[in-house]
């Protein structure tokens, strides 16, 4: 199903009920090009690429496995295909994908609310390519997916507020790559959300074997990671590292409760990164370069990265064995609220207003 004209509202009578199946034949579940639409109260499954895509790429063939990185891919023609203006995706539920749940991909002025995602081989909720971002991803649950949320050459104005992701491989990634356009990665804001227990050996495995960690930052620069609980990892609850040519840079970690997991910094050319108010969580290196140990860093290299402990990847199950997923709560009236396009947002944005989450009781 594609969505190419502006404004459309798509919204399902019943999100459990309402059913676009791909029935592991067609690649996409839903294509938005068209600005200002949205996809709400509604469930997509089974499809061989991605859920629910919104995109500024017009072109059907690259709409696919190729959209969004990977083997093959070449950077998008962002003059070729300008961004997207205007998405939101809300109570969707997306699981049992073959790449990504949620996908914006050069696609900016988003709000992602209120959907779950699970049984996605890369990603529950995937945000890339777009700088300024101008989106916010809140108040979601991402749960057996290879990675919960992945950011990859995503920046500015881009905040992922009060989300749950549990139970994946890897809970959160912020990356550089250079298959993509627009790197490296900057200036993200992450506040209030739960990570935790991303251990799951019941999902699906991704290429690149990550596994056991909370947020990892690939290459990221300026991003603020602030008010998280970040529990239950086995390999390392945040994990700092250089990526291709991008190092990882001048990046905020403070005020998180870190517990069951390393703060690592696995960098060799890292500087102005800072740590600091996140409990008692061990540190690799430890201790910590003083340049680190209070906000704003200084620009001080590391002479001793960090390491993680080596761990054995279990292996992962085929995104088409997940489990489906329990009901989901559905949008209040959906027969009776009025229709509202994807118009002047995300709106006013406060990060503040999302403190650390309480303890988890799992």
């Amino acid at each position: 199903m594609t969505v190419r004209r502006p404004g459309v509202v798509l919204r399902g009578a019943d999100r459990d009920g309402t059913v676009v199946d791909g029935q592991f034949r067609r690649a996409n579940g839903i294509t938005v090009t068209g600005a200002g639409s949205v996809v709400e109260n509604l469930t997509v499954r089974n499809h061989l690429a991605n859920g629910v895509l919104f995109t500024g790429v017009t072109d059907e063939r690259l709409q696919g496995a190729g959209a969004g990185g990977g083997q093959g891919y070449d950077p998008l023609d962002t003059v070729r295909f300008p961004p997207l203006k205007g998405f939101r995706a809300s109570y969707v539920t997306a699981y049992n994908n073959a790449l990504y749940g949620i996908y914006a991909f050069d696609a900016r002025g988003g709000l992602i609310e209120h959907s779950y995602a699970s049984g996605q081989s890369d990603s529950g909720i995937y945000v890339g390519q777009c700088d300024p971002c101008d989106t916010v991803v809140r108040e979601n649950v991402l749960e057996h997916n290879a990675i919960g949320i992945e950011v990859t050459n995503a920046s500015r104005n881009l905040y992922f507020l009060a989300n749950t992701a549990r139970a994946n491989r890897v809970g959160m990634t912020l990356n550089s790559n250079n298959l993509e356009a627009l790197g490296p990665q900057h200036e993200a804001v992450v506040a209030g959300n739960t990570i935790t227990g991303n251990n799951d050996d019941r999902s699906p495995e991704q290429a690149d074997g990550g596994f056991g960690i909370g947020i990892g930052i690939g290459g990221g620069t300026r991003n603020r990671i602030e008010r998280n609980r970040i529990d239950n990892h086995r390999v390392a609850a945040l994990l700092l590292r250089d990526v291709q040519d991008h190092p990882v840079r001048d990046n905020t970690i403070r005020d998180n409760a870190v517990s069951a997991g390393t703060l690592v910094l696995a960098a060799a050319r890292t500087g102005g990164n800072c740590l600091t108010g996140n409990g008692p969580a061990p540190t690799s290196p430890h201790p910590l370069p003083p340049a680190t140990t209070s906000c704003p860093g200084h620009d001080t290299p590391l002479t001793t990265p960090g390491t993680t402990t080596p761990a054995k990847t279990p292996p992962g199950l085929s995104f088409k064995q997940v489990p489906p997923p329990p009901p989901q709560p559905p949008m209040p009236h959906p027969r009776t609220t009025p229709a509202r396009p994807a118009t002047h947002l995300p709106g006013p944005v406060d990060p503040h207003h999302y403190p650390l989450p309480p303890p988890t009781t799992d």
